[in-house]
């Protein structure tokens, strides 16, 4: 039995437990935001891309911003805002351009969510391997069976994202899951499971344990300097557009990036 088909039969188990152009800023008075460009649009106008590539927004320069999952130094990504910052628009952009750009067989993910409900939309699609609830038992299984296939992976083939939609609500589970969730985080890149994890910008202080694992942030806006500069070391993040702009830090500036539509 080969990797791809060991995690397949660990998540089926784990099923049945648990039965821009950029536009303007929108907000009073201003004008409604001019309609973003459609994800398969831009992914098509920007095709071919590399194989290992996935697709995390357009720079204003008009060039994809991407990550490489066959190289491991950038580590696990956080995506840091307040609330209404589009931080879950941000994941679900990452999920649906992994079902345009890779076949199941290249790379899959899974979801575990503080609202499920969310993520509705995602249901049954191909590269989807399961949306589960963060206060569940399924959501513990799931990163056990995540540990186990990335110990067994040697690190070739088929890649895995684990999307955290709510960092805060998944590190007060019990002790073990803890445990390989930091091991997820510090050796899953390197085995080819990539986790994106969301957080928001008020529980940022009580989550300081766990910011030192994410080399690698993406930033909504975030209207308060102080927590602003605890995650950016410098920079403050007030001048970014809600749910349409977007940065990540390169060398000393912050880059900007926004996201099609995937409506």
């Amino acid at each position: 039995m080969n990797d791809t088909d060991q995690l397949n039969l660990m998540l089926n188990a784990l099923a049945e437990i648990m039965e821009e152009e950029k536009g303007k800023k929108v907000s009073p008075p201003t004008p409604p935001a001019q309609a973003l460009p459609d994800l398969g649009r831009v992914l098509a106008g920007i095709s071919p891309l590399p194989h290992e590539a996935v697709f995390l927004g357009m720079a204003n320069d008009g060039l994809p911003v991407l990550l490489n999952l066959y190289d491991p130094v950038p580590g696990p990504i956080l995506i840091a805002g307040d609330s209404s910052s589009g931080k879950t628009r941000l994941l679900k952009t990452i999920a649906r351009g992994t079902d345009i750009l890779h076949s199941p067989s290249s790379v899959q993910y899974g979801i575990i969510s503080s609202n499920p409900d969310e993520w509705k939309d995602l249901y049954g699609t191909e590269n989807n391997a399961g949306i589960y609830h963060s206060n569940e038992e399924n959501a513990v299984e799931l990163l056990q069976s995540l540990v186990t296939w990335a110990h067994n992976n040697k690190g070739e083939g088929q890649c895995i994202l684990l999307f955290i939609d709510d960092l805060g609500s998944i590190t007060s589970l019990n002790d073990q899951a803890k445990q390989n969730l930091r091991w997820l985080l510090l050796r899953g890149p390197s085995r080819h499971v990539w986790t994106f994890a969301t957080i928001n910008a008020n529980r940022v202080k009580d989550q300081l344990e766990w910011l030192e694992f994410f080399r690698t942030r993406l930033f909504g806006v975030v209207e308060d300097a102080e927590t602003a500069k605890i995650l950016t070391g410098n920079s403050q993040l007030n001048h970014l557009s809600p749910g349409e702009e977007y940065a990540m830090r390169e060398g000393d500036q912050l880059l900007k990036f926004w996201l099609p539509s995937i409506e």
